[in-house]
Formats: structure tokens, sequence, C-alpha cells
């Protein structure tokens, strides 16, 4: 099982939306970095064949994915950032819609559809109309109605958005589980996300997948480049006019400030060890480092 990813390019009049990334993607789990206009919802598009790329070409198992079609689609299964729905379904009669328009016989999408609101955790408001549903349970219809024909290959851009702590910790157990033999894509703003169940991360910049590892091989990139220093509130504004600050605290009088620098910012600056997040802000940070 593989999806492999050759030259995919858009380009919009002038725009290069995605630029020439290549990937080839296994049973994991792969998270995507990166900040809004980096081109990760435009790449996960083309992926599903949703969007035609200007060149380049995406490979299930060796063939080419838009002349599939249909077969293409049954392994598939995606959700966008932004879901359309009817806010009048009831979440079970939303569920069984969109089996319907993928082909699931009938009893079987009823079978399906009870399983799934006990998995995302809405098996109690089933029955009750989507228009009455938080933020965060309308996601998690979304990413129920995702799963519905079993796909080998999930694609769900910004799933976590406007869940809460304790239903991202159910998502991420989900996840993790489900890709122990398929291929996960996910996107999301929340690096503490990919960092718990990401096998691989892809960071995208300007349309370029800039580096693509393990957490552990991209945390290295940022060792020895992250620096905690303590000043006080003049100077913490000083410092963020003019460093790549990645956090800052206050300590009764003082500040502690996160910096992130190729080279020890200051005397009585101290080393920290890296995580994701830093290697992500180094990254797309545009102070000089």
């Amino acid at each position: 099982m593989e999806l492999s990813v050759d030259r995919l390019t858009k380009q919009y009049g002038s725009k290069i939306a995605v630029d020439c990334v290549s990937a080839v993607l296994k049973p994991g789990v792969y998270g995507l970095l990166g900040e809004n206009g980096a081109g990760k919802t435009t790449l996960m598009r083309m992926l599903c064949a949703i969007l035609e790329s200007t060149s380049g070409e995406v490979f299930w198992d060796g063939r080419e994915v838009v002349s599939m079609g249909a077969e293409y689609r049954d392994i598939l299964g995606y959700l966008p950032q932004e879901f359309g729905y009817y806010p009048n379904y009831t979440a079970r009669e939303f569920l069984l819609y969109m089996a319907a328009l993928k082909g699931i016989p009938r009893d079987t999408a009823k079978k399906r559809a009870g399983e799934l609101l006990k998995i995302v955790g809405l098996n109690d408001v089933g029955t009750k109309k989507m228009k009455t549903f938080s933020g965060g349970m309308k996601q998690r219809v979304g990413i129920a109605q995702a799963l519905l024909n079993y796909p080998k290959l999930l694609i769900l851009d910004e799933p976590t958005a406007g869940l809460d702590p304790k239903e991202r910790v159910r998502f991420r157990n989900l996840i993790s589980d489900y890709a122990e033999d398929r291929i996960v894509l996910l996107s999301t703003h929340i690096v503490s996300d990919i960092e718990a169940i990401a096998d691989e991360v892809l960071l995208m910049k300007k349309g370029k997948v800039m580096m693509q590892g393990s957490v552990s091989e991209l945390t290295e990139k940022a060792a020895g480049k992250v620096w905690e220093l303590t000043v006080s509130p003049d100077e913490a504004k000083i410092w963020q006019e003019k460093a790549s600050v990645a956090n800052l605290r206050h300590e009764g009088e003082q500040v502690v400030l996160r910096i992130l620098s190729d080279d020890k910012p200051a005397e009585g600056a101290a080393p920290c060890e890296a995580g994701l997040e830093d290697l992500y802000l180094y990254s797309m940070s545009e102070y000089p480092k």
C-alpha cells in the first residue's frame, strides 16, 4: 500500500500554491505542518483528485489516481477544512446520507453509522439535529463521515479544529489505532497533536515541502538553537522586536524568554532542549538567526 506524489504543482496565474512536491507515503500517520497559505489544503485537494494539478501526478500502488475514478474514491476518506452538512439532519441521518453517496448498502450503513457515533462520542445525541451541535460536535460528525467506508487512505484537513482537549485525545487514539495498516495524512496548526501521533512530519512553506522526517529527526535539526533568557519587562519588548521569541512567561518581576537563534543570543542565555514546535517556529521565522 503506497501513495506516491511526483513533482505535484498547482499554479494560479503567477502564484504557485504548491511547488513541485514529491513524497512517498506508506501505512502510518503523516502530519502536515505549515502556516496559512503554505499550500496544505491545495495539496490535500489534489491528493483527493478534487483539484486538478497544473503538473505532476499522484499514484496509488503505481496507478495514476485520476484515471482510477470511482475505484480511487472507494478507498479514500476525506474531511475538508469546512465540510458541508444539512442543519435539519440528525447526526445519524447525515451519516446515512453520506453513506448512500459513497454507495454503501443501507444495512451496512446503519451498522457503521452506529459504530462511528460511539467511536466519536456522539451516540447519545445521534438523533438530535446538527444545527443544535457545537462546533466540536459537528467536527466529530465530519471525522465519522470520513471513516464510513473503512478508507485505506484517510486525508484530514484541520481535523482537531474546535475540539476540546479531551476530544483531541480521543481523536489521537482513534487515528493511531486506525493507521496501523492504513495511510493517514492530517494537517493541523496544533503542533502537539502531530507530535503525539505522527510517524512522519512534512513541513511546508510557500508551497514547498521544506523537510520530512520523524518527530525526533526533525527536532534534532533544532538542537542548539533554543535558548532561555531572563530579562526585565522592558527588555522583553525589545527582544520580541529583534529576535524570534517562541514563548515568554512571567516569573515575579522578570520575564523568561524562549529564543530561537543559531548562536547564543546574549550573556546569561541558557540552552534548552528543542521540540517540534521550536523547529516549526524556527523554520517559519523571518528574523535573522
